[in-house]
């Protein structure tokens, strides 16, 4: 199983960025799939999920109306829209794949699978 992030960069204060996330060797439609983030010296943190189906998807509150995952499943890509990006959005985020119980959505340890990471440095 590989996952490959990338589409993370360098932007200003108030910019977007779009992560995707392309799976490969993986049953993809049958996996749910989220973000999560590490800032240095922080633990890695939840930013959002989506469901197998695409039809839920879940937000750390401090991105909600921000912030926008998405899938396609005949890419077996998922995405990760950041719009109005603050300086505390600052860090590496991985993409995960996992078989989830929908009450550990939001857990690191609930994911099989991650991609490697891709930094994303908002300046303010």
């Amino acid at each position: 199983v590989q996952l490959q992030a990338s589409g993370g960069g360098l932007v200003q204060a108030g910019g977007s960025l779009r992560l995707s996330c392309a799976a490969s060797r993986l049953t993809f439609s049958s996996y749910d799939m989220a973000w999560f983030r590490q800032a240095p010296g922080k633990e890695r943190e939840f930013v959002a999920a989506i469901r197998w189906s695409g039809g839920r998807k879940y937000y750390v509150d401090s991105v909600k109306g921000r912030f926008t995952i998405s899938r396609d499943n005949a890419k077996n890509t998922v995405y990760l829209q950041m719009n109005s990006l603050k300086p505390e959005d600052t860090a590496v985020y991985y993409c995960a794949a996992g078989r989830v119980v929908l009450s550990s959505s939001r857990t690191p340890t609930a994911y099989n699978y991650w991609g490697q990471g891709t930094q994303v440095t908002v300046s303010s």
